[in-house]
């Protein structure tokens, strides 16, 4: 019966987006697309007419772009509260600066307004948001560089939506197609421009042709006729009018050296979009889209409402006592200022503790921690308390639209569902804490209906997941500057008179109003607590508060800003017998004007089916800026058993898709189980280590265009020297809460299950040729995903890449790979070769794929397809003049180019062949003067 009730939860959340959006995709419309306006730009009109002119542009264009399938259908636009309210902003109901689909901030560094998108996951995965600078919305001379706004949006919305990537490459911006042959990175390839290199006197000239690496050389820029005739593709090049389609199979530029054609296996952006679900269910339509329907809606003040479950079953395990110590952090640290919260507890019935009250000092959040229970009896009736909480809304408001329900049981209620359709129609947001391990299965469905957080907390005393549950509802307006951050999150059992240590490192990003919180779960009396800041000043007991209500709990405030360093602690346990002590460290930002570090965890499914894997992510940033080089660990702990420990990566290998963009990224197969798991994910930093770097996925900034044969090149692009995106931060810790997701289909414990788990698939092959030989380079893959070894690879070749996808890898060439052997999950691997019978063949591009096969047999995907061109010295006496060798662009703009390299290299060769005269006539001259010398020698002595 259990089994069968965590399916159905199974089936119903599959059809929540893990990525938090709201979007309903209905009869070729799309609908509640919900864009935010960050709450640090100040009021501008423009803003928000101009995102209507964007969407509405974007609606035609989109919906002529996919065949006529797609187009925006209701769009939601938040205001930020700090904006003048007006009769036609409504309230908030569900949405959120959070979960929005479109984000419309500043950066923190002024590095340009490239609009781009977030994504994390791999081809054909929704991303997380699209990013548009409050410039790119107001500056009309940004057209130049970007193309129309709705335009871009298109480009982006299939990022965000679809999951495709782009087909250009700023990094590998031309490619060697053929022999003396070059082409830029695009799709399609007949896109027509010139080849054009930018001179420190503000000219252009011709870019020079490297014969040794067959390429233009670095610093040369394609630059687009401002009219084409191709109509391909958004994702490279949305600027052109003449683009109006993706590519498909008939345009895709299988050579081109994109991401796109990494992630995606060579497939087009066209055949990718007919694999998502909106396709599927989708058909052409024959009338013309209706205009989008906005609705603009304004943040209002954070009211939430605790409902507290005090059933007989929250007596056990300590339960009760530990729930009052997680909502009296909640309450003293998390909740922001300004707020209003309202307490409901519940057993059989629902009982209002306290009403709204307005978090204005402290000692409102003293009132509202005295009203917490204290003991616990009777049934659960789970709607009863959240009616109840809808109750205590309405008290203050004619409605319970934008309000928030924090949910917290450990009880079954079989009469659940019976509020699941008040829920819907409330408009209120449901946040759910699932206490130990016979929580309501439905809890989840709860948040989900709601754009609620989920969360999960066992009764292991030495975990800490109730407290992070709770620090993990923040506010989700988007004011960072006001948002509770935790730094510091530890639990442990400790044995009498033994210690728990630790170091917690204040960055200058944060340290207003900071708390140290010690609890412990069995003694009377605070245990000894040494605490040591940066400057060697001493904290003890003595110097934190413990509250009358509450004798399990001390905590010390930080008065201003807490001292930037490395804070030591020592927690002793005076009590006679083993107790479980923790350590919980919150702050929030130091200033205004420069956001703090953030850490972000997401996870790529909310529910799983055994022996698919997960995928925890965590997106480290600052001010839109990822941070690189982090230490990060997720802790997986399954309802019942041991936690397990997990670093998390950001090399571009395994789960993780793109090197060096601050999301990093691991499988997890830990599994234990049916139910649910709570993720908690640590980040350390260290100063030396640590860098901020550019966004990726960003729309291409066009350097110019070609205008009736003249060409006319925009502002150079914006950029940043390193001093300014060094972060300067020093060392610094944070803690967050992924949530939780559930697991159904798992073996029972007491069986032994089979090896179902196959080596990931490698997503950085990379080849090259030196000499006459191949040379391979990876990362190994494990044994189980990405973790152990693998028990061999195998490896093939291809002139064509479509022969090395999945479907057909076994069809392909093999490579020998007797010698090769495998190593363990993250190590960097390299297998260098000779094929036989192969032919070099100048500029031909070879292809190469692989991928891991376990000691059961478990095959893994076939890796991304790597590319590499054969190239064969040779001096040519000119450079390829002809259309077949180059490009129609080329062609068109090289003949001056052409015509002085043809005499540089005649000259060349004038010079050698004088050089080669002379040598010959010198190497005459000396053989001459031998041979006379040999005449006259004297025979007696040879001389």
């Amino acid at each position: 019966m259990m089994a069968n009730t965590w399916l159905l939860v199974l089936v119903l959340q599959l059809l929540h987006g893990v990525t938090g959006s709201l979007v309903k995709f209905n009869n070729s419309g799309f609908e509640n697309v919900v864009i935010a306006i960050n709450p640090q730009l100040p009021e501008d009109d423009k803003i928000v007419s101009n995102l209507k002119e964007m969407v509405k542009e974007a609606s035609t264009y989109l919906f002529d772009a996919t065949k006529q399938r797609f187009y925006f259908k209701t769009i939601k636009i938040i205001v930020p509260l700090t904006w003048t309210s007006k009769p036609e902003y409504g309230r908030l109901t569900i949405e959120s600066y959070e979960n929005a689909d479109v984000i419309v901030a500043d950066p923190f560094l002024k590095y340009g307004d490239d609009p781009y998108t977030l994504q994390y996951g791999g081809c054909g995965e929704q991303g997380r948001y699209i990013h548009f600078t409050s410039n790119f919305l107001t500056n009309d001379s940004l057209h130049d560089v970007y193309g129309p706004r709705g335009r871009v949006l298109v480009h982006e919305w299939a990022h965000l939506r679809w999951g495709v990537f782009d087909e250009y490459n700023n990094d590998a911006p031309f490619y060697a197609a053929g022999q003396n042959k070059v082409e830029a990175t695009r799709c399609s390839a007949k896109v027509t421009g010139k080849y054009v290199f930018s001179t420190k006197d503000g000219k252009t000239r011709a870019c020079k042709y490297d014969h040794r690496t067959q390429l233009y050389e670095a610093g040369c820029q394609f630059i687009p006729d401002r009219k084409q005739r191709t109509p391909a593709s958004i994702m490279y090049m949305q600027s052109l009018s003449s683009v109006t389609e993706f590519c498909d199979n008939s345009s895709h530029n299988v050579k081109a050296t994109n991401m796109h054609n990494k992630l995606c296996d060579y497939r087009s952006t066209w055949e990718i979009i007919m694999t998502s679900n909106d396709f599927v269910s989708s058909s052409p339509s024959s009338a013309p889209p209706p205009d989008p329907i906005f609705s603009l809606l304004q943040t209002q003040d954070r009211v939430v409402c605790l409902v507290l479950d005090v059933s007989g079953s929250m007596s056990s395990y300590n339960r009760i006592n530990r729930l009052r110590q997680a909502a009296e952090i909640f309450i003293r640290q998390i909740i922001e200022a300004g707020s209003w919260v309202g307490i409901v507890t519940f057993n059989s019935a629902a009982t209002i503790q306290t009403g709204l009250q307005q978090i204005i000092s402290d000692s409102v959040r003293d009132s509202l921690i005295r009203v917490l229970p204290k003991s616990a009896a009777g049934g659960t009736s789970i709607c009863s308390g959240v009616k109840k909480g809808f109750d205590v809304f309405l008290q203050k408001y004619t409605s319970t639209e934008g309000c928030e329900i924090v949910l917290l049981t450990d009880g079954e209620d079989p009469t659940i569902n019976s509020c699941f359709s008040a829920v819907e129609s409330s408009g209120s947001i449901i946040h759910t804490i699932a206490l130990g391990p016979s929580a309501a299965k439905e809890l989840e469905m709860l948040a989900n209906k709601t754009g609620g957080l989920r969360f999960s907390a066992t009764d292991n005393l030495d975990s800490n997941s109730l407290i992070e549950a709770f620090t993990g509802i923040s506010s989700r307006d988007g004011n960072i500057s006001q948002q509770a951050i935790q730094l510091e999150s530890k639990g442990q059992s400790i044995k009498s008179m033994e210690w728990l240590n630790g170091i917690i490192s204040i960055d200058k990003t944060v340290g207003n109003d900071t708390f140290f919180i010690v609890t412990w779960n069995e003694s009377t009396y605070a245990p000894g607590i040494f605490l040591t800041d940066p400057k060697r000043k001493k904290y003890s007991h003595t110097d934190f508060v413990i509250d009358s209500t509450n004798h399990h709990m001390a905590r010390l405030k930080i008065n201003g800003t807490a001292e930037v360093g490395d804070w030591a602690y020592q927690i002793l346990n005076t009590h006679t017998a083993p107790q479980v002590i923790s350590m919980t460290v919150t702050t929030r930002a130091a200033s205004l004007t420069e956001p703090p570090v953030t850490v972000k965890s997401y996870l790529n499914k909310d529910t799983n089916n055994y022996p698919n894997p997960m995928i925890i992510y965590a997106e480290v940033s600052q001010g839109f800026l990822p941070v690189t080089g982090a230490n990060v660990t997720a802790t997986v702990e399954p309802a019942s058993g041991a936690a397990v420990e997990l670093e998390l990566y950001d090399t571009g290998s395994g789960a993780d898709i793109r090197k060096n963009d601050g999301i990093y990224s691991r499988y997890f197969i830990s599994f234990n189980g049916n139910g649910r798991y709570n993720i908690k994910v640590r980040v350390q930093g260290k100063d030396k280590t640590v860098r901020r770097v550019r966004r990726y996925s960003q729309a291409l900034y066009v350097p110019g265009y070609v205008e009736n044969g003249v060409i006319k090149m925009n502002t150079p692009r914006p950029e940043v020297s390193e001093d300014e995106i060094q972060p300067d931060l020093g060392n610094f810790s944070r803690i967050a809460s992924g949530g939780s997701f559930v697991l159904s289909g798992a073996p029972s414990s007491s069986s032994s299950p089979p090896d179902l788990f196959p080596p990931c698939k490698i997503t950085d092959l990379e080849a090259q040729l030196e000499d006459d030989e191949f040379l391979l380079s990876w990362t190994a893959p494990g044994n189980d995903y990405d973790t152990g070894k693998a028990e061999r690879y195998e490896i093939k070749m291809s002139e064509n890449p479509l022969e090395l996808r999945n479907a057909t890898f076994p069809l392909a060439i093999s490579v020998n790979t007797s010698g090769l052997t495998t190593d363990f999950a993250g190590v960097k691997q390299t297998f260098q070769f000779k094929p036989e019978n192969f032919t070099k063949v100048n500029g031909t591009a070879i292809y190469f794929a692989i991928r891991g096969i376990d000691d059961s047999n478990n095959v893994g995907e076939a890796s991304n397809i790597a590319r590499t061109v054969v190239l064969v010295s040779t001096f040519p006496t000119s450079l390829p003049t002809t259309a077949e060798n180059y490009t129609t662009a080329s062609l068109a703009s090289s003949n001056k180019e052409n015509k002085n390299s043809i005499i540089n290299t005649t000259t060349i060769i004038v010079i050698i062949v004088c050089a080669s005269v002379v040598i010959i006539c010198a190497i005459v001259s000396i053989t001459i003067c031998i041979l006379r010398k040999r005449k006259n020698r004297n025979p007696a002595t040879g001389m």
